[in-house]
């Protein structure tokens, strides 16, 4: 027999799960524990292009993109440059305090616009990628070859400063960060010079964020190089509540979770979301949803194309009725 106790919390799981109650905010969560939802939470995100911009401009196209397609995690972009030594080699640096300015004041408007009503996060594109965009890939690749004790040094440098932003983004409301990996795959780097040259310092820059209920591991995939990727490198030992990886790198999700006990921010398929159908859709929803289990966000291994229409993005959120 039910006892009253085990009644009263059918009844308020029922109620949770007809909906009565899911917010975004509650959606995730329930995601994050593992629990039931009434749908699979979901977010996509692209390039707004408007690094030239004031933060006035990047936040309220980000909040405009979140009320347009409802989705349930705001993935902030993050596209203003890091700053650039005044003299000498590209990588004579200095730590930075606030590497970011003008993002910490998006960040601020967002979360202003947002009302503590969603989750959002901000994306940090790792110590290595600033590197090669303050430089080149060549350059700092010859560096690593030629002079790896300055590499190191830079590459710790720019993670303290970006260790100090993900603390400034904490300060300015965002739950998280969303730290971009685009190196720990063969054909950018080893998996021993991921190790050395890569790790340590992206694992500074989550660190500093490790009291966020909601850091998201994106390991990006570029098919110029390889469909293949160190994902075993980031089951564990890292303060994330999410891995975010692509479906065309070959790990299916059901492998994913065998080895990862985290949520899985993974199903859709980015490279041909233009042409995805309602079916296609439901289909990518389904098979994530019998792959990764409850937790699960669903969206795509990266960000959608620039170019997609409304009517492209709106057919997700009309599929889940968000």
């Amino acid at each position: 027999m039910l006892s009253r106790r085990g009644f009263l919390a059918a009844t308020a799981s029922a109620a949770v799960l007809r909906g009565a109650v899911l917010t975004p905010k509650i959606r995730i969560d329930r995601a994050l524990n593992g629990k039931d939802v009434d749908r699979p939470p979901f977010s996509y995100w692209h390039h707004f292009l408007d690094e030239d911009k004031p933060p006035e401009s990047h936040a309220q196209s980000t909040l405009a993109f979140h009320t347009k397609f409802r989705t349930d995690l705001v993935k902030v972009m993050s596209d203003y440059p890091y700053p650039k030594p005044q003299s000498g080699e590209w990588y004579d640096l200095k730590i930075e305090e606030n590497p970011f300015p003008q993002q910490i004041r998006a960040l601020e408007l967002i979360e202003e616009g947002l009302n503590g009503k969603v989750y959002f996060i901000e994306t940090i594109f790792n110590p290595w990628n600033v590197a090669e965009k303050l430089s080149s890939p060549e350059k700092v690749r010859a560096l690593k070859e030629e002079k790896p004790q300055k590499l190191l040094a830079a590459l710790e440098i720019i993670a303290e400063s970006e260790a100090h932003h993900a603390r400034r983004a904490q300060e300015a409301g965002a739950d998280g960060i969303f730290l971009a990996i685009a190196n720990a795959q063969p054909g950018v780097m080893s998996e021993e010079d991921y190790a050395k040259f890569s790790e340590p310092f992206d694992k500074l820059v989550l660190q500093a964020a490790s009291s966020a209920p909601l850091n998201v591991l994106h390991l990006h995939c570029d098919a110029r190089f390889s469909d293949k990727l160190y994902i075993d490198r980031f089951y564990q030992g890292w303060p994330a509540a999410a891995i975010n990886y692509t479906l065309y790198s070959g790990i299916a999700l059901a492998e994913a979770r065998r080895k990862y006990n985290g949520v899985i921010m993974s199903g859709l398929d980015e490279r041909k979301y233009r042409s995805l159908t309602d079916g296609d859709l439901k289909d990518q929803k389904t098979s994530a949803q019998a792959a990764a289990g409850a937790k699960l966000i669903l969206a795509p291994g990266c960000s959608v194309p620039n170019d997609a229409t409304d009517d492209e993005l709106l057919k997700l959120p009309k599929l889940l009725r968000a």
